[in-house]
């Protein structure tokens, strides 16, 4: 099948190419408009940098920057863990989370080769946010002497609910887009399945290509119109036939 080919059957089903994208362009507008709920993210970070010598001292080395980064795998894991989230749901109930809930909203990151961790939490606005991870932050920094038996975690930032307040998960342009290009594909697709299915022939083209011999006649598609002119015009014949009449002018 050629590329023209393609292209006819596209402009002979173009409705069905259209509707598809309509429809998949307006229910992503009513979705994002109507019911997507806002939902917004703030950050905080913390290092893992202080180390002691023998008497107390504190002491940084390249010894030391090592430990501290291969420790903050296990910071990681403990700072999602019930003993760090149900404390701070018991110490902040205003929060209105459960200790569960708050590991949901909860991200932990860091870099590679680095003693900065990244605490993000997202919320239903900036100030819920903002208040979620700078109370995660806390507890966790005193938690940690409690179970690790060592005091090396500085907050470094705290959240401000002022700088992130725009919702993370609200682009109305962008998911329009995205469900124009989707519902676009998925119309191409649907109009190639359907001339896939149908098996009839209707041009004398297909004909001649499907039996290898040329088209002698073609009866064309009679409108209703048409056939109702026609019908007028044979009985307005017969009537004529019927009552052969002359006047002769004197």
């Amino acid at each position: 099948m050629e590329l023209k080919e393609y292209m006819q059957i596209l402009r002979k089903r173009i409705w069905i190419i259209v509707a598809f994208v309509a429809v998949a362009c307006i229910g992503a507008g009513v979705k994002n408009y109507f019911f997507t709920v806002p939902v917004y993210e703030a950050s905080s970070k913390m290092i893992v940098n202080q180390a002691y010598n023998a008497q107390g001292v504190p002491n940084l080395d390249y010894a030391s920057i090592q430990t501290n980064i291969k420790v903050i795998n296990s910071y990681m894991e403990i700072i999602k863990s019930s003993a760090i989230l149900d404390k701070v749901a018991a110490t902040y109930p205003d929060l209105g989370l459960t200790g569960k809930e708050l590991g949901d909203r909860l991200r932990v990151t860091t870099a590679n080769e680095s003693q900065v961790m990244n605490l993000t939490a997202i919320g239903v606005s900036p100030e819920k946010a903002a208040k979620t991870v700078n109370a995660v932050s806390k507890i966790f920094k005193s938690q940690i002497p409690v179970i690790m038996k060592v005091d090396n975690i500085t907050i470094l930032s705290e959240a401000n609910p002022n700088e992130n307040t725009k919702p993370v998960n609200y682009n109305p342009m962008m998911n329009v887009l995205i469900s124009l290009i989707v519902g676009l594909l998925l119309a191409i697709g649907f109009v190639f399945l359907l001339e896939y299915l149908d098996d009839t022939l209707k041009t004398e083209d297909e004909i001649e290509k499907e039996l290898g011999i040329p088209a002698l006649a073609v009866i064309s598609k009679l409108k209703k119109e048409d056939a109702r002119s026609s019908k007028q015009t044979t009985i307005s014949q017969q009537q004529v036939g019927d009552n052969q009449y002359a006047t002769v002018n004197q």
